[in-house]
């Protein structure tokens, strides 16, 4: 009789035995299997939405800047060399290869003004590519939409004493207020932002760029090839990420991942003593069928062997269940419970992995009872006869 046909008689025999290894298994590989998936998603997700939530990437004018004294007094730098960025330039970063990685490019030119007898900074943004970059502005009134509109900051509209739908006046022009920012702890709440063709004209520098603000959504690619890119095409310009975003999103993701791959090891530490449990259990039941076999003439290879094949057998499909029960928890709590956007892709590699874990799991827990199956004295099996 083949070794095979022992086992799986011995499976048919013990079906509820079985069947409970195959859920144990189930339960922890198909936990796995939700939590990676659901890991993964987020993770596209989470990043999305960080990236989002600012540029992560400056280009400014690269140039050389030079440390000034006289005597033993620093009267500041001077920079020397400085090059330009144009309008030319925030068109040629979308030329780039990992230009769908690019969300928003929002060219600026900033200097100093002044508006009814006050210094203020004025920005000029290209008005929808600055909504790109800046979703996480709130402010009273609307954003500006055209040419005849100007945002102000929390600071300058205080010291002013405008309120949205004002009037001011700026180089000579009409404009109105469409709205004003809430506080933001940050130089937004000293500026006055207009249309970018406006401020060009007021400053008579048409075509010229200060900054330049780049958001890109870096799922699937590292900032820095973006990063290099940006600086083949503009060899005159300083391109540099911006790390707090960068570090902000990386930190976020490890920790979900981490998580996740936390409460998985620990599920399966679980079910793979419930399962060695189980197999031992097993082996005590089955001692006067494994002292027979040794009686005549099997050796302790041939149990082992005997042992080990129906915890592949039941190994293997519950692997198979547990990534089935995992894919589709993933798809229905991905929604309902954990509100993804998007359902969570079934990813036909991660059964493969489901199984080859599952199998790897039920033999290193099958390993010990096989091993002491076939110890078992053949003598004891017949005295409980």
């Amino acid at each position: 009789m083949q070794l095979r046909n022992i086992a799986l008689g011995s499976l048919k025999r013990r079906r509820s035995r079985a069947a409970f290894v195959v859920a144990a298994l189930a339960l922890g590989v198909g936990t796995l299997v939700a939590l990676v998936s659901l890991t993964r998603a987020m993770q596209g997700e989470i990043g999305d939405e960080l990236d989002r939530f600012g540029a992560n990437i400056v280009v400014t004018p690269k140039a050389t800047t030079l440390d000034l004294a006289y005597g033993h007094v620093g009267i500041g730098g001077l920079t020397v060399d400085a090059e330009e960025l144009t309008e030319q330039d925030a068109s040629a970063i979308r030329t780039i290869p990992h230009r769908r990685n690019i969300s928003a490019v929002a060219p600026k030119l900033i200097g100093t003004t002044e508006l009814h007898g006050e210094a203020v900074l004025l920005v000029g943004v290209n008005l929808h590519q600055e909504r790109g970059v800046k979703s996480w502005w709130r402010f009273d009134g609307r954003y500006p939409e055209s040419p005849g509109d100007v945002l102000l900051g929390a600071e300058v509209a205080q010291r002013l004493h405008t309120a949205p739908d004002a009037r001011v006046r700026l180089d000579g022009r009409d404009l109105s207020v469409a709205g004003v920012l809430h506080p933001t702890g940050a130089i937004d709440d000293r500026a006055v932002f207009a249309d970018l063709g406006l401020v060009q004209q007021i400053f008579g520098r048409p075509g010229a760029l200060t900054v330049i603000e780049v958001s890109a959504l870096c799922r699937g690619c590292p900032i820095e090839d973006i990063v290099a890119q940006i600086g083949q095409v503009l060899p005159h310009a300083r391109v540099a990420p911006i790390r707090q975003a960068v570090a902000a999103r990386e930190q976020a993701v490890g920790q979900m991942t981490r998580f996740a791959y936390l409460v998985s090891a620990i599920v399966l530490l679980a079910a793979g003593l419930v399962i060695m449990t189980t197999l031992l259990a097993s082996v005590s039941e089955r001692t006067q069928e494994i002292g027979i076999l040794r009686a005549v003439g099997f050796r302790q290879s041939h149990v082992v062997r005997v042992i080990l094949i129906e915890v592949l057998i039941v190994s293997a499909l519950g692997g198979l269940a547990g990534w089935l029960a995992g894919a589709a928890g993933a798809h229905f709590f991905g929604r309902t419970l954990w509100q993804l956007s998007a359902p969570v892709p079934v990813d036909g590699w991660l059964a493969v992995w489901a199984v080859a874990l599952s199998v790897v799991l039920g033999l290193a827990s099958g390993a010990y009872p096989a091993l002491r199956a076939s110890r078992l004295d053949p003598a004891q099996a017949f005295r409980q006869v």
